[in-house]
């Protein structure tokens, strides 16, 4: 008696991405979410990290370019609208009432 071989079913791939290439998307997501939260507070802190994390998100080859880019520009507007305070009443802080 004789065993043949069966084909196997074919399975179908899964698509994975390196963990490098989650970690410079999820850079992309939080440069974008902390330039978005640096524009109404810390702005002096969350500007500089948003830009440095958009920055190494593009560097990397992020697939959440878009993302990485938007939290490139807020993170430049957190430090224009801090400059724009500093300007106006001399102090790196602001309030609403006047």
């Amino acid at each position: 008696m004789q065993l043949t071989a069966q084909p196997r079913a074919a399975q179908p791939k899964e698509r994975t991405r390196p963990a490098g290439r989650r970690d410079t998307d999820g850079m992309a997501v939080a440069s974008f979410v902390l330039g978005l939260v640096g524009l109404l507070v810390m702005n002096v802190f969350l500007g500089p990290v948003a830009i440095v994390l958009a920055s190494l998100a593009l560097w990397r080859g992020t697939e959440r370019r878009g993302r990485a880019l938007l939290g490139l520009g807020l993170g430049v507007a957190d430090l224009v609208v801090l400059a724009a305070l500093v300007a106006a009443d001399g102090t790196m802080s602001w309030s609403i009432a006047g």
